[in-house]
Parts: structure tokens; C-alpha cells; sequence
């Protein structure tokens, strides 16, 4: 059966599909953002200046972080196509390549990727608890079975990872476009009762806000902010769908709804202050309710499927750019590409997300740890925009400080009011944060020390082929030895002659090098070179969003006069057990965290996709 490939599709079927999985997060905002920002640790009175207040500011963060600053600049800074923290520290580390700027550029691009992570496990924790809490409105007497209905949800959700969301996915756009469709026309019925509410459109009730309330308004940044959790996700998600889809289904569905529901909860509390509790559910009337907590929980799940997928792709791009271990990565679905699963990180997800869930209790209680992690993503990502807009784009100093500038005062004014959560839970995101920052930066440092001590002791492979005997025996086959040493000899190889004192007819010496590009071209995949006494060395180059395949790859080297039997070849793999100690190089507990990462990566044979009954392993210690 032939597959149709993103490209040959239609921009409206790609639009659809974006509206799925892409703004899922952000969609679900409305569960919750009014009514923690009139009943949440800093409520406010339901009056006509504060509820034009807060929907200016709900309005204009809309426009000038989503809609300027992501959907119009940063969806322009993408890696090949891609987008995501990861793919723009590659970016901003090649345009700043050399120069002092580099080693701040990789610490913020990484402390990014790690942030994402906290606001990875918030997001489905609060976005399906907010949806089944409309329970309480539509039938009061399951209000107990909240917490644990929430739980066997997500758990549920977590389980069914493994199989993939290929049968599923088709489902995710159309539910969503329904949703939101719902939240338009419920908010359009509100707004024509109290129309008074679209005065909120003029920027000057968000001055007046802070000119009659000022810390309170300040405060109230903190929850306001909920309205654009997800931004990220816009550019993540870019080189799934493309530039022009994600902008299409963003003005033509999701921005609109979202203004009209947000503007329509803000009538409705202007109407009638009682439904303060839960304005979103209480927006529908008694017979819908049930109906909409299930639209909404399905809704919730959507959202926490996009970023549990995100979580995998980071995951795997991390991996590839030498941030992680190795982790055993699943494919799950033959035609779509970055359909994985990584069972490390889905279970981990779903141990923090219940933890969230019981320890919380409420999304009143999640929503003051949700913000700061998305608020410093923000941050670091008009800091590195800064760069490609400098240093790609040419802007004019005085345009730069202009946008940038502006960007970051609203950045900044949003994580200074979520800073007042740091002892609500907002500690949790920062603290989720700062370990995996710490566990990404030990690995890239042990790596470079481990490959540091190795190429040291490396003997050159032309001084090695000089040196072997040509009396020494060769057996029939093909021996693939694989190193990440770039000209020395495996030590792989080294130990076979010394111990077995056999070559093989022929001998690939295999380097496999991951790229800062999405993905590399197949035309410059292979770099072979021909050696004396029928050694070859081969260089595979992949991108960090492609899954390397070795047989696979050494099939199509055959076009450069590379020819191994797969029955007849053996893959040699070198195993190192890292041993910490007191030379100079890591404190410590980061050498010992880092020799029990290395133990624990996946096997070379499972990564590379090598079978397991040509696979020959030799270990070796090396003191880092």
C-alpha cells in the first residue's frame, strides 16, 4: 500500500493535522487561565476594570509572544527545517563557532532543552486534571473520583505508548478542530450578552490594570502567562509540518477561538460572579456539561500525547548531539519517521506526572508550579534568536535591541511574576530543570574526556597497517570494526589480533559521526577510502534526527565499491567500563554519575540496529 509523504499532502490536510498535535497545549489553556487568574493565589474582583484588564493582557501576550514572536520570527530561525531548543543551540553554535560567545550559547541551549523536560510532566498532569474537574460542575457528586479518574487516564495514556498513535493520530485534528469550535461559539454566545468586554482589544485597560492596581497587576502576570504555555511547541513541532501549515491553522482556527473564548469567559464573569469556580464549564448549558468534560478530557490527552512525543524527540535529539546516553529507541510506525517510543522516558514521564497529580490534588495547586520553566524557555530562546537575527539575519543594531529588547521586557516581566511560586511548586519545574541540565552537560564532559584518553592512546591505522605481517593468517568474511576515533586504530582491533592473531579477508574500519543538521542528504552519507592489504575505512554521517541503520547503510555503500556478504560479515564493538578517578578532569560524583550512565547506555548492537548474532564485543577499562 503506497504512503503519502508530508510533502505530496495538501497544506489544508497538514493544517489539520497540526492543529492536532500542535496546539494541543496551548489549546487547553481556557480550562484553566481565567479562572486561575481571577480565583488563584492573587484573586481578583470580578469588576468591569479588572476583567478588561486581565483580557488586555491575556489579548496582547497572545499577539506579542505567540503570535510576533514565535509564529512570525522564530519559526523563521529554524535548523533545515527543523526547530526546537536543541535544533536552534545547533544553529546559534555554528553562526558563534569559535568565537567567546559559544560556550554561553551551549549552556543556554542546553538549560533550555532541560527546562522542557519539567514543563514535560506539568502539562499532562494539569491539562487532563483541569478537564475532568468539570465534573464538579457537571455532576457534583463524583467530585471524589476526580484524582484517581485523572491517574487511571494518564496512566492509561502512558501505556499506550508503546504502540504508537498511528491508528489514533488520524483522529487527533478533527476532535481538536471540533474543540475548538466549541470554544468559539460558546464564547461568541457570552460576548454578544455583554459585548462590553471587546474594549479589551485596546491595549490601554492593560495599562490602566497596573496604573490602578500595580503589584496586584504584576502579580497577575503569573497567571496570565498560562495563556501561552506552549509557544514552544509552535516551533518544535515545524519540521513535522512545515512553516505555512502551522501559520495557517494558527490564524485561521486556533488564534481566533482562542481570543473569542477567553473574551467570552470574561463576559460571563462580568455577567455573573458565581461562576468564578469554573467559567469554562459554566459557560454550557446544564445538559452539554457532561458532554463537554468529555470533549475536554479527550482534548487533554491530545495535548499530553503532543508533548509526551516531544519529550521522545528531544530524547532522541540529545542522544545525537552527544547530550545522552544511548536509550533504546522503538519505531513505531514503518511510514512516519519521528514516530518513536523510548521506554526510559515514557515511564519516567508517567512516574513524575502521577507523583504531580498526588501531591497536588487540584489544577488550582499545579498551575503555581506551571510557568517559570516555560517563562525561562522563552527567555533563552529571544537570547539565541538575538544571535541568529545578529549574526544570520544581519539586523540593524538599533532593529535588534528594538524587538529583542521587547521580547525579553515581556519575557522577563512574566518569569519575575511566576517567581512569587517558587515556594507554591514552582520549585519543581526549576529543580526537574537543574538536574537534567546537570546530567546532559555531565555526559557531553565525560564523553569528551573518554574520547580524549582514547585518542591518545590511539595507534594511527596507517602505522598500524605498516606494522601487521603480511604472514598474518586472514579468514573468509568481512570484520566491521566500529571507533569514534576519526584516523586511529580500534581497540577492537587491536584485541582481535592479539588474541585470535587472525585478519579477515577484508576489514572495515566504521565511524559513525552525527551532524548539527537535522538530517544529511544520502548523497553525502558515505565517505569510503581505500587502504593497503584490503582495509577500508568508512564514514557514516547522520543527522540528529535520523535513527542510524549500519546493515542498512553498508547495503547501499555498495554503490562505492564497498561489498559485504551481511551472512559472511562481524561486527566488532569495543565496550569501555569508565573507571572515575582522581585525574584531572570532573569532580567526582559527576565521573561517578557519569560511569553509571555509561554502563546503563543501550548497547552499540541495539542502537545501530546490528544483529545480535554477528556481533563480537571486547571491553576494555579506562580511567577518565
Amino acid at each position: 500500500m503506497e504512503t503519502t509523504t508530508p510533502k505530496q499532502k495538501s497544506a489544508a490536510a497538514l493544517a489539520l493535522a497540526a492543529v492536532g498535535v500542535v496546539f494541543g497545549d496551548i489549546g487547553t489553556s481556557p480550562l484553566y487561565a481565567i479562572k486561575e487568574s481571577f480565583g488563584g493565589a492573587h484573586p481578583l474582583a470580578p469588576d468591569e476594570p479588572h476583567v478588561l484588564g486581565v483580557l488586555s493582557l491575556i489579548f496582547w501576550a497572545i499577539m506579542l509572544v505567540v503570535t510576533t514572536k514565535y509564529v512570525a520570527l522564530m519559526m523563521r530561525a529554524d535548523n533545515k527545517g527543523e526547530g526546537g531548543s536543541l535544533a536552534l543551540l545547533a544553529l546559534a553554535s555554528r553562526l558563534t563557532h569559535g568565537s567567546n560567545l559559544t560556550p554561553i550559547v551551549i549552556i543556554l541551549g542546553i538549560f533550555a532543552a532541560a527546562l522542557f523536560y519539567g514543563d514535560s510532566m506539568i502539562t499532562p498532569a494539569i491539562s487532563v486534571l483541569s478537564a475532568v474537574e468539570g465534573l464538579q460542575v457537571a455532576a457534583p457528586a463524583l467530585e471524589p473520583y476526580v484524582v484517581p479518574l485523572t491517574l487511571a487516564i494518564l496512566i492509561a495514556l502512558f501505556a499506550l505508548q508503546k504502540h504508537g498513535t498511528a491508528r489514533v493520530g488520524a483522529l487527533f485534528g478533527p476532535i481538536t478542530m471540533v474543540w475548538f469550535a466549541v470554544l468559539a461559539v460558546i464564547g461568541l454566545i457570552q460576548i454578544v450578552e455583554h459585548p462590553v468586554v471587546l474594549w479589551a482589544l485596546n491595549p490601554y485597560y492593560a495599562v490602566n490594570f497596573f496604573m490602578l492596581d500595580g503589584w496586584i497587576a504584576f502579580l497577575a502576570l503569573g497567571s496570565v502567562v498560562l495563556v501561552v504555555t506552549g509557544s514552544e511547541a509552535l516551533y518544535t513541532d515545524m519540521g513535522h509540518f512545515g512553516r505555512f501549515p502551522i501559520r495557517l491553522a494558527w490564524f485561521g482556527v486556533v488564534l481566533p477561538a482562542l481570543v473569542i473564548n477567553y473574551f467570552g469567559q470574561g463576559a460571563l464573569i462580568l455577567g455573573d460572579a458565581r461562576t468564578l469556580d469554573n467559567p469554562l464549564f459554566r459557560m454550557v448549558p446544564d445538559w452539554a456539561a457532561l458532554p463537554m468534560v468529555g470533549l475536554a478530557t479527550a482534548a487533554t490527552i491530545i495535548a499530553s500525547q503532543a508533548v509526551i512525543t516531544g519529550a521522545f524527540s528531544v530524547t532522541r535529539q540529545a542522544i545525537q548531539l552527544g547530550y545522552l546516553p544511548r536509550m533504546q529507541i522503538i519505531h513505531t510506525s514503518a511510514a512516519e519517521m519521528g514516530q518513536i517510543y523510548l521506554p526510559f522516558v515514557n515511564w519516567m514521564l508517567a512516574f513524575f506526572v502521577a507523583l504531580l497529580v498526588l501531591g497536588f490534588q487540584s489544577s488550582t495547586h499545579l498551575a503555581a508550579a506551571y510557568g517559570i520553566a516555560v517563562t525561562g524557555t522563552m527567555i533563552i530562546d529571544a537570547l539565541l534568536l538575538a544571535i541568529v537575527a545578529a549574526l544570520l539575519w544581519r539586523w540593524k543594531p538599533i532593529v535588534l535591541v528594538l524587538v529583542i529588547g521587547l521580547f525579553l521586557f515581556v519575557d522577563l516581566s512574566f518569569f519575575t511574576a511566576n517567581l512569587t511560586k517558587l515556594t507554591h511548586g514552582g520549585w519543581f519545574p526549576l529543580a526537574v530543570g537543574l538536574v537534567i541540565f546537570l546530567v546532559l552537560t555531565t555526559w557531553k564532559r565525560g564523553r569528551a574526556l573518554l574520547w580524549e584518553r582514547v585518542s591518545k592512546d590511539a595507534l594511527e591505522l596507517d602505522t598500524f597497517l605498516k606494522a601487521v605481517s603480511d604472514r598474518v593468517p586472514r579468514v573468509p568474511g568481512t570484520a566491521i570494526f566500529m571507533t569514534g576515533t576519526a584516523t586511529g586504530t580500534p581497540g577492537s582491533l587491536l584485541h582481535n589480533l592479539k588474541h585470535n592473531k587472525v585478519l579477515h579477508e577484508q576489514v572495515v574500519v566504521l565511524t559513525v559521526r552525527f551532524e548539527e543538521i537535522p538530517y544529511v542528504p544520502e548523497d553525502q552519507r558515505f565517505e569510503l577510502t581505500v587502504l593497503p592489504k584490503n582495509f577500508y575505512r568508512l564514514r557514516l554521517r547522520y543527522g540528529f534526527m535520523e535513527g542510524p541503520n549500519i546493515p542498512d547503510a553498508l547495503r547501499k555503500a555498495e554503490g562505492k565499491g564497498l561489498h559485504c556478504d551481511p551472512m559472511q560479515s562481524s561486527y566488532f564493538l569495543s565496550r569501555e567500563t569508565v573507571i572515575p578517578s582522581t585525574k584531572p578532569g570532573m569532580a567526582m560524583w559527576r565521573e561517578h554519575l557519569f560511569a553509571w550512565m555509561s554502563r546503563s547506555a543501550t548497547s552499540a548492537m541495539d542502537f545501530f540496529n546490528i544483529p545480535p548474532n554477528r556481533v563480537v564485543e571486547l571491553g576494555t577499562q579506562i580511567e577518565i
